[in-house]
């Protein structure tokens, strides 16, 4: 298997309910460490940067106003095929349609407001990385 690294932002639905520490407890739990977080609110320009790319998509002014409206926690993750795996503890998208015992299904208040987000790629994952983490604050 593949010792990768992805991308997460643990939301601020999640944030304001006091669900880091759980939900760090589920990402630790399923063989991912944690190698680099912080604790931030992010300014309009910041959440139109790291969405850009839905930038004509209908949701993304609700999705800039709702990523700015508290604090994030930002995180890089470590392990064996870390995108799927996280992808997998995440959940689907809609906490509805999301498997017993995944972030999104013990968390999630909507499909909005889903409590995590997580990269999609390898590609993504190294572009989110970079965008939101110096490399001297990744501690492997």
């Amino acid at each position: 298997m593949a010792i990768e690294r992805t991308f997460s932002i643990i939301k601020p639905d999640a944030t304001r309910r006091n669900l880091t520490g759980a939900i760090n407890a589920k990402i630790e739990a399923a063989g991912l460490r944690i190698i680099a977080q912080r604790r931030t609110k992010w300014k309009q320009a910041d959440a139109r940067k790291f969405y850009a790319v839905h930038a004509k998509r209908p949701f993304y002014k609700d999705l800039v106003k709702f990523m700015t409206s508290g604090p994030i926690v930002m995180q890089v993750l470590e392990g064996n095929n870390a995108i799927a795996k996280y992808r997998e503890i995440m959940g689907a998208t809609n906490p509805a349609n999301a498997d017993a015992g995944t972030i999104r299904k013990d968390f999630a208040e909507s499909i909005e407001a889903n409590s995590v987000h997580g990269s999609d790629s390898a590609e993504n994952a190294k572009k989110e990385i970079k965008l939101c983490f110096k490399a001297a604050e990744i501690v492997g």
